[in-house]
C-alpha cells in the first residue's frame, strides 16, 4: 500500500481546536500548535471618564476582559463578536452585537445605533489595525482608544517547531517570526502583519485579509502552485 504523502506543517499560534486551525487544515495543511506571544494588560487608565460616553467599542475578548470590572452598570456596549461579549462577563450591561464579527460591522452597528455620533471609548490591542479610527475620522462619531493590552514574546522563549511555513496573526508576530523563518515559508493574516515581515527583511510569500475564507484561499492556493507540475521551471 502506498502510504499517504505528509501534509506539510505550518506554525499557528492558535490551539488544535481553535476554528483557525480547522480552516488550516482544510486547506491541506497540518497546523502545529505554537503559543510563542502572550497578552499583557497595560494598566491604562480610560481616556475619558466613562460614564460620560455614549458607548463602548470592544474588538476583542482580551480588551473585554481588560475593560468589564471598571464599566458602569447599564453600559451600552458595542461588542465585535459573540466571543467578545461573552468576556465582559457582566449581565448588567446593554450588550449589542454586529451582523458580523469584523469591524466593518461593527462601524455599520454604530452607525446604526447613535446616528447622531456621540463620545465613544474604544477599547483595543497595543496595535490593532486601527480601522475604525480612519473610518470615524472628522466624523461626528469621536471615537476615544483604549488601549488596554499587548502583544509580546513569551518568556522564556518557546523554540520553533519543526514546520515548513509559518503564519504571524499580527504585525508582533511577524516581528518575531521573521528571524526565525529562514527558508520556510511565510504568511500573513492581514496587510499590516505582511508589512511587518517586510520590515524586518523577510517578506511574506502571500498574505490575505484576515478572513478564515480567505486564509483557507490563501493557504490551499499556495499548496496547489507548489504541486502543479506547469508550474515547475522548464530547466
Amino acid at each position: 500500500m502506498t502510504p499517504s504523502p505528509r501534509l506539510p506543517r505550518l506554525a499557528l499560534a492558535r490551539p488544535a481546536q481553535h476554528p483557525l486551525a480547522d480552516t488550516v487544515r482544510k486547506a491541506g495543511w497540518l497546523p502545529v500548535p505554537y503559543a510563542f506571544t502572550s497578552l499583557r494588560r497595560t494598566g491604562a487608565a480610560p481616556p475619558m471618564p466613562l460614564d460620560r460616553a455614549d458607548a463602548l467599542l470592544v474588538l476583542s475578548p482580551s480588551g473585554a476582559q481588560a475593560a468589564a470590572g471598571l464599566l458602569p452598570a447599564g453600559m451600552t456596549c458595542l461588542a465585535q463578536g459573540a466571543g467578545t461579549a461573552d468576556a465582559l462577563g457582566r449581565e448588567d450591561l446593554d450588550v449589542h452585537l454586529p451582523a458580523e464579527a469584523r469591524a466593518e460591522a461593527l462601524w455599520e452597528l454604530l452607525q446604526g445605533r447613535f446616528p447622531r455620533g456621540g463620545e465613544f471609548v474604544l477599547v483595543r490591542g497595543e496595535r490593532s489595525r486601527e480601522y475604525l479610527e480612519v473610518a470615524t475620522k472628522g466624523s461626528v462619531w469621536r471615537l476615544h482608544a483604549w488601549v488596554t493590552h499587548c502583544e509580546a514574546a513569551r518568556e522564556p522563549f518557546p523554540p520553533l517547531p519543526e514546520v515548513e511555513a509559518v503564519l504571524a496573526l499580527s504585525p508582533t508576530q511577524a516581528e518575531i517570526l521573521a528571524p526565525l523563518s529562514g527558508h520556510l515559508q511565510r504568511f500573513a493574516w492581514g496587510e499590516a502583519a505582511a508589512e511587518a515581515f517586510a520590515r524586518a527583511g523577510a517578506p511574506a510569500h502571500a498574505h490575505c485579509e484576515p478572513k478564515p475564507s480567505l486564509l483557507w484561499a490563501m493557504l490551499a492556493q499556495h499548496l496547489a502552485a507548489q504541486e502543479d507540475p506547469k508550474e515547475e521551471s522548464p530547466c
